[in-house]
């Protein structure tokens, strides 16, 4: 019934950028904080950015002042702009709806974002 839909993965040159999107359904979408993470292989996922309910984004040292994540409660809606890409950024990103007081998170399959030359 829940569903967290990421998109918009792909192969890009260091220095390019992408867009994440990732569609929710089946919550209540404007009352959850929203994350996006990602997982290299061999590593830990780790945290990439977050965003409450009323839209106070942060983001992780590493991807500060690349990374911008932004969400549009009328298209439930998360998105995770990627500036300046580098081959460290390589991993697979997921979306995730944030564990209120009395509901449980929720993630997405992932995508896949490839920074090569």
């Amino acid at each position: 019934q829940v569903q967290l839909v990421e998109s918009g993965g792909g192969l890009v040159q260091p220095g390019g950028s992408l867009r994440l999107s990732c569609a929710a359904s089946g919550i209540s979408f404007s009352t959850r904080a929203m994350g996006w993470y990602r997982q290299a292989p061999g590593a830990q996922r780790e945290l990439v950015a977050s965003i409450t309910s009323g839209g106070t984004a942060n983001t992780a040292d590493s991807v500060k002042g690349r990374f911008t994540i932004s969400r549009d409660n009328a298209k439930n809606t998360v998105y995770l702009q990627m500036n300046s890409l580098k081959p460290e950024d390589t991993a697979v990103y997921y979306c995730k709806a944030e564990r209120t007081r009395y509901r449980g998170d929720y993630w997405g399959q992932g995508t896949q974002v490839t920074v090569s030359s």
